[in-house]
Order: structure tokens, then C-alpha cells, then sequence
């Protein structure tokens, strides 16, 4: 999933909406995130050529509100709320996903599964049309 920055890229996406679990003060999400534009991203375990500086789903809390949306490990966070995810620093992305104004957060997210799938069943091995 690795693109040139100012070139279109094709992706298959999907969209996941997240309620967020209210806990006191706190509204949970139930998953956490790296990478982002200011990161490493030879240190990304789901970069596939560690240039990719997208944000990544890490982790995802068993039995937490990402969990039951079917948000999974790996999954590439391309917006939020409709926020373009492709090009920011880290923090930006997590403040992004934690407003507390919102109790619901909306993604659109690619994963290599969905990508994998849509290719065969397309009959192309290796490109997107």
C-alpha cells in the first residue's frame, strides 16, 4: 500500500463507525494507532516497503468498542470524520479520533485482506483498475 505523495492512489476502502464507550470523563475507542508523517516508518509492522508513514491500526482492546465495529489490527486509517489521514504527524491523528465532542467516530480504513479480494476476484494480480 505504499504511494507516491501528490499522485492518486487506488485503494479498496471500507467504512467503520466507532461508538465510543463513555467511561466517566473518558470516551474509549478501544484500539491504538502509530505511524504518522513525523514517525520512523522502518518501525511500522504493517508498512510493507517501510516507507509508508500512513497511521496504522496497533491494537485493538478485546471487547472494546473497536473490536465490535470489526475494526482489525494492521487496518490503515485513510480519514476520520472525513479528515484526511494520509499526511499528518501522529498526534494530529490521535486528537483527531479522541474529540470529545464526538461520540462516534467514523472511518475509512484499507486493509491488505480487502485489497487481496477485490484484485483476485477482478482477475489483477498486481494493479488496480
Amino acid at each position: 500500500m505504499s504511494f507516491v505523495p501528490g499522485q492518486p492512489m487506488c485503494v479498496v476502502a471500507q467504512q467503520i463507525e466507532i461508538k465510543k464507550l463513555r467511561q466517566g470523563d473518558h470516551l474509549i475507542l478501544g484500539f491504538s494507532i502509530g505511524g504518522g508523517i513525523d514517525q520512523d516508518p522502518g518501525q511500522n509492522p504493517f508498512s510493507e516497503d517501510k516507507t509508508d508513514k500512513g497511521i496504522y491500526v496497533t491494537r485493538i482492546t478485546p471487547g472494546g468498542p473497536a473490536e465490535a465495529a470489526n475494526l482489525m489490527m494492521g487496518d490503515k486509517i485513510l480519514q476520520v470524520n472525513g479528515w484526511d489521514m494520509t499526511m499528518v504527524p501522529h498526534d494530529k491523528a490521535r486528537k483527531r479520533l479522541t474529540n470529545k465532542k464526538e461520540d462516534v467516530v467514523r472511518l475509512l480504513v484499507t486493509r491488505k485482506t480487502l485489497e487481496e479480494a477485490v484484485k483476485h476476484s477482478m482477475g489483477y494480480p498486481n494493479q488496480c483498475h
